[in-house]
């Protein structure tokens, strides 16, 4: 009888672990991107469209999501006409189709890890089209940092992509892009 009364107060305990929800300044927080062909590459920033951490009671994140505001997808290392024909290429429908999937979003799935450093798993939405992505993220007091590999054939993107497409040699662009993650709260 006693075990069963441990047990059971040991089970309403643990239902009242709280979590703080901490929403992200999306002001101050900033998304960058990093897109790689054979001969160069690109960069620029998407604006943050909101999004908040979830911690426990002892300050570890727990989970989370963010959401990305695809038509302000900027170019940054170009000016003049080259940034503006880049800028709505990537908008178009051989990238990103901003004008049909206005928003890409991340969602916390797993996280592991304590003390800030972490292993974060969750799911990428871009286009429509969800795919797991696991990464590192730090979190040290209210910043929060994660550095993502991205596959853009998983999301339907293969505009001169060597998995997709023979003979493009010096055109090709890489699979992969980066995207740099900085989250203020």
């Amino acid at each position: 009888m006693n075990s069963t009364l441990i047990l059971a107060m040991a089970f309403a305990a643990s239902s009242f672990i709280t979590t703080i929800d901490k929403k992200v300044d999306v002001v101050n927080s900033k998304i960058t991107w990093k897109g790689h062909k054979v001969t160069g590459e690109h960069d620029g920033y998407i604006i943050l469209q909101k999004g908040a951490l979830k911690f426990d009671d002892k300050n570890q994140l727990t989970g989370g999501s963010f959401v990305m505001d695809m038509p302000t997808l900027t170019v940054t290392d170009l000016e003049g006409e080259s940034k503006g024909k880049l800028e709505a290429h990537l908008k178009s429908d051989d990238f990103f189709s901003t004008d049909k999937h206005t928003a890409a979003t991340f969602v916390i799935t797993n996280v592991s890890g304590k003390d800030g450093k972490h292993k974060v798993t969750g799911d990428l939405t871009i286009k429509g089209i969800t795919n797991p992505n696991t990464f590192d993220m730090v979190v040290s007091g209210n910043t929060a940092t994660a550095d993502l590999k991205v596959d853009r054939t998983k999301y339907d993107i293969k505009f001169r992509s060597a998995s997709f497409f023979d003979g493009l040699k010096d055109k090709a662009i890489y699979d992969n892009f980066d995207l740099n993650v900085n989250l203020k709260f």
